[in-house]
């Protein structure tokens, strides 16, 4: 009703977002990882989408990145 649909999973709009956002920040996997809390070759699954990501971990990730959990889930935008 009005609302635009987007066929891209959630796992690939955050792994789309997290990347992007990464590296607009100048940062690279293992420091993510590092600021995180996580292992570097977690954060290299999430970019590319083959494993899920908890709430708890997304929120966490979130935070670590400066923005709120939804812009990471929001649909990417046409360029």
């Amino acid at each position: 009703m009005g609302t635009r649909h987007d066929h891209t999973s959630a796992r690939q709009r955050i792994a789309a977002h997290v990347r992007a956002l990464r590296l607009a920040r100048d940062v690279s996997q293992e420091k993510l990882a590092e600021q995180a809390g996580f292992h570097r070759t977690y954060v290299s699954q999430l970019e590319r989408g083959v494993t899920n990501i908890s709430v708890d971990n997304l929120e966490r990730l979130a935070r670590t990145l400066g923005v709120d959990v939804s812009e990471l889930l929001l649909p990417s935008k046409p360029r």
